[in-house]
């Protein structure tokens, strides 16, 4: 072969390789169009207002109300602060929350300059480091599910074991990202398989109107508010109990999809304000008119749970909007 026949030969073989590259080339832009005029249009509908971000770090602890928050996969964050991420256990690793130990809702759990601060009534403020990477991982247990949390120290078991006036030793361990999380889809199929969360009773969101506040207070000798629920958005500018029926919504640019009601329970019967428990209201009103989803059985609906679908930071103030395709 002559040194111009090699050229030609090479300049064949590169149009082809040319060619071919090409042709992929129009072939993916035509697919792009395609999807583009073929694909569902979205449409946003607006249907309430955020008033309140609520941040609850420790399970049955006192509430951190926020004007901006992180939405996450695992929930809402504030600065160091993450819901439902500290939890408190008896030495055997089984949770105590407010249903046994109402006055849990008095105590305050914030973090700062690296530090986890505890306060609660008649008691001296508590801080310890917030990182503790050569504490015990004790494996704990929320509800049926099998979890894991990094121990807070002696100090704070001591704390609690006073302030709670226990014959029993009570710690509190923090969840850290490479523990085991619980996964809602072992006790509830409605979740999705890949969801996880850390100390919540199930999902990493629930969000309630106040309207629906309003609406029970209506049937009530005494009002109760949204704190008593404990939820992490409350919106504002909407009717009653239409929450129940957002299944997919958008609040800036995170997306969250409704998977079930919240079934409430004797919690509520626990008075944020004082620590007093009734086991009475408002729980006994609720069941006379909101047993109003089978999948909860006999559990009143107040509040829906929802799954976080894409990221993003939350501003109090924010139009809320329902999706749709």
């Amino acid at each position: 072969m002559d040194f111009k026949e090699m050229i030609m030969k090479i300049f064949h073989q590169n149009r082809q390789i040319a060619l071919c590259a090409v042709g992929t080339t129009v072939a993916l832009l035509g697919l792009g169009v395609v999807y583009k005029y073929m694909r569902p249009e979205k449409k946003l509908t607006r249907v309430g207002v955020v008033t309140q971000l609520l941040v609850h770090p420790m399970k049955s602890g006192k509430v951190v109300s926020v004007e901006t928050a992180e939405c996450l996969r695992m929930g809402l964050k504030h600065g160091e602060l993450r819901d439902r991420h500290w939890l408190v256990i008896t030495e055997d690793g089984h949770m105590v929350t407010g249903r046994q130990q109402p006055r849990l809702v008095l105590v305050s759990l914030t973090c700062e300059g690296g530090q986890l601060c505890l306060n609660g009534p008649q008691m001296e403020e508590l801080r310890v480091p917030l990182h503790q990477p050569n504490n015990a991982v004790m494996d704990c247990r929320v509800f049926s599910i099998d979890v894991q949390g990094r121990d807070c120290g002696d100090d704070v078991s001591d704390w609690l074991t006073r302030y709670l006036e226990s014959d029993k030793t009570i710690r509190l361990v923090h969840f850290e990202p490479h523990l085991k999380a619980q996964r809602p889809s072992e006790k509830n199929p409605l979740y999705p398989k890949d969801e996880k969360v850390a100390y919540p009773d199930a999902a990493p969101i629930m969000l309630m109107s106040e309207a629906s506040v309003r609406d029970l207070n209506t049937r009530l000798d005494s009002d109760v508010t949204v704190f008593q629920f404990r939820p992490s958005i409350v919106v504002s500018d909407c009717e009653a109990f239409t929450e129940d029926t957002w299944d997919h919504i958008q609040i800036g640019q995170v997306e969250m999809k409704r998977v079930v009601g919240c079934g409430r329970c004797v919690f509520t019967t626990v008075d944020p304000e004082t620590g007093v428990i009734t086991r009475k209201e408002p729980l006994d009103t609720l069941k006379n008119y909101r047993l109003t989803d089978p999948k909860q059985k006999t559990a009143p609906i107040l509040g829906q749970y929802y799954s976080v679908k894409k990221t993003g930071v939350l501003h109090v103030g924010e139009p809320v909007y329902t999706v749709t395709y």
